[in-house]
């Protein structure tokens, strides 16, 4: 369902949005941490909260995940259906894969800051929680946000 260059994309994002429907119809954006994705269309995100994000999936199971990489002028939006599985179903492969992330993403800063890029002043991941739960988002629908002239220019 997902061709290779989708899943590479956002294999390399550090964070993603996640939007979610409130029971208002009002639309919750959060970014969240990915932990996988593979081309069948299932997507594994951590998330560190009981907060908002959770409240709405509890209540409707719709969402979608985008991705920009602002560098390369592309971006995809992906639509689909999640559900949410508890603390206790987070195998120790999935935990690894967070702290493998969490810890590349702790090296980048660290590098920036080396390299004189500003960026904040402490380093916020060390002091995040541990996850409360994982979102599994089963893809209906892939929309590519590039725009279109830039797409063919790439193909072409």
């Amino acid at each position: 369902m997902l061709s290779e260059e989708i899943v590479h994309f956002f294999e390399r994002q550090s964070f993603t949005i996640v939007s979610t429907i409130d029971t208002q119809g009002r639309i919750h954006n959060a970014c969240k941490g990915l932990v996988s994705i593979d081309s069948s269309g299932r997507v594994y995100l951590l998330d560190l909260y009981h907060g908002k994000t959770y409240a709405n999936l509890k209540n409707n199971p719709c969402m979608s995940l985008t991705g920009v990489d602002e560098h390369r002028f592309r971006g995809y939006c992906l639509k689909g259906r999640a559900r949410i599985l508890n603390t206790e179903e987070l195998s120790g492969k999935v935990i690894a894969a967070w702290e493998e992330k969490l810890i590349s993403r702790i090296t980048q800063r660290v590098i920036d800051s080396i390299q004189g890029r500003k960026g904040h002043g402490r380093h916020p991941e060390v002091l995040l929680p541990n996850p409360k739960y994982l979102i599994a988002m089963d893809v209906d629908e892939v929309v590519d946000l590039t725009p279109a002239h830039i797409s063919q220019q790439d193909k072409g």
